[in-house]
C-alpha cells in the first residue's frame, strides 16, 4: 500500500509553546511544526515569520497580546516558503507597517512563489487551515541587501530598548535565507537555516553553500536559538547542537547524492541509497518522511549539476511521490 502524499494524512494537533528567552525576545513553537520568533520593545515588536495562513496567526498574536499591547510594527520574512509568509496579512491590522525581506527571498516570490503556495497547500493541509483567508501571495515592502551575503548589507531596527540586526548570511535552505540577531541578549531567530530534532527540508536547497553559512551562524556565538523548525535552544552547548544536527543532516544527504550519481543510480535507486545512511539517524525526528522525497530530489539534481533548483509544482509533487514510493 503506498503512503499517503507528504503529510496529508498529518492531522493531530500540536502543542504550542510560547517561552521567552532573553528580556525582550520570545519563542513560539509546535512540536516540529514551523515556528516563529517574536521580539518586543518598548515601542514596536517584530515578528520573524508569519505563520501559514492569517487565520492561523491569530493564535501568536493572542498569545503576544497576553503579554504586549505595543504595535506589531514589523514582519520578517526569512525565506519565501508559504508556509512561513502567507499569515503575514493578518498583523497589518495590529500595526504591521513593513514586510521585511532580502533580495533573494523577493526574486524567488516572483519567480516561483505562486507554484509554492500551491505546492505547499497540498502538501501539508493542517498546516494551512484557513486558507479561504489568505488574500494572495505575501509581497515585502522593505528589501534587505543586495543579493550578497554578509553583514555589511545588514539592516539594523531599534524597537525601543532593543536592536534587531536582520541580514542574509549566505544560501542554504534557500538562496535568500534572512536571520534576525538581538545581538545585546545573544539570541538568533534562524528561520528553517537551522531546524532541531525534526525534518530538514531541502527541496530548494543550496545544499554545497548551506554547511559554510551554519559556520557562519556559529561565529555569532548566540546562546539562544529559534530555529525554523523542534524546539527553541537555551546555552551555547544547545545551540551548537541544532547548528550540528543541520550540518549533519546537509552533509549526509549531499553526500549520498553525489555517491548516487557517480554510480549512475535513477532517483529511486538514489533514495534507496540514502536511507540506508540517513534513516539510522533521522528516521525517528517530525516529517522526516515527508521532507526525505524531496530532500533525495534536490541531493540528486543539485549533484547532477543543477545548481538553481527546479521549481516544485502539484503536477510535480505528486510524480516524483508516486515513483518514490511505489
Amino acid at each position: 500500500m503506498s503512503k499517503a502524499f507528504a503529510s496529508q494524512a498529518d492531522l493531530a494537533d500540536k502543542k504550542i509553546t510560547f517561552e521567552q528567552l532573553s528580556a525582550h525576545c520570545w519563542a513560539y513553537t509546535a512540536e516540529g511544526d514551523p515556528n516563529s520568533g517574536v521580539v518586543i520593545g518598548e515601542r514596536s515588536i517584530l515578528v520573524s515569520d508569519a505563520t501559514a495562513t492569517p487565520a492561523m496567526a491569530q493564535d501568536l498574536i493572542a498569545k503576544i497580546r497576553t503579554i504586549s499591547d505595543k504595535p506589531i510594527q514589523y514582519v520578517l520574512l526569512t525565506h519565501y516558503h508559504a508556509v512561513r509568509v502567507l499569515g503575514a496579512s493578518a498583523f497589518k491590522a495590529e500595526g504591521a507597517s513593513d514586510i521585511i525581506a532580502s533580495q533573494g527571498t523577493y526574486e524567488l516570490i516572483a519567480e516561483r512563489g505562486a507554484a509554492d503556495m500551491k505546492s505547499e497547500m497540498e502538501r501539508f493541509p493542517r498546516l494551512f487551515r484557513g486558507a479561504d483567508s489568505v488574500p494572495g501571495l505575501t509581497w515585502p515592502t522593505l528589501i534587505v541587501g543586495d543579493g550578497k551575503p554578509g553583514r555589511q548589507g545588514s539592516l539594523k531596527i531599534d524597537l525601543g530598548g532593543v536592536v534587531v540586526e536582520i541580514w542574509y548570511p549566505g544560501s542554504g535552505h534557500t538562496r535568500g535565507d534572512t536571520i534576525a540577531w538581538v545581538e545585546a541578549e545573544k539570541v538568533l531567530f534562524s528561520g528553517d537555516l537551522v531546524e532541531y530534532e525534526a525534518g530538514v527540508y531541502t527541496g530548494d536547497a543550496q545544499l554545497e553553500e548551506w554547511p559554510a553559512t551554519l559556520e557562519a551562524l556559529r561565529s555569532l556565538q548566540a546562546t539562544a536559538i529559534v530555529p525554523g523548525r523542534g524546539e527553541a535552544m537555551k546555552g551555547a552547548a544547545n545551540v551548537d547542537k541544532a547548528l550540528d544536527y543541520t550540518k549533519r543532516w546537509v552533509e549526509i544527504l549531499y553526500r549520498c547524492g553525489k555517491e548516487a550519481v557517480v554510480k549512475k543510480l535513477d532517483l529511486k535507486g538514489a533514495m534507496a541509497h540514502t536511507r540506508q545512511h540517513m534513516d539510522p539517524v533521522f528516521g525517528h525526528v517530525f516529517i522526516y518522511e515527508h521532507c526525505l522525497p524531496f530532500d533525495v530530489s534536490r541531493a540528486f539534481d543539485e549533484a547532477s549539476g543543477i545548481k538553481n533548483p527546479r521549481i516544485w509544482t502539484a503536477e510535480r509533487d505528486q510524480e516524483m511521490w508516486a515513483s518514490l514510493q511505489s
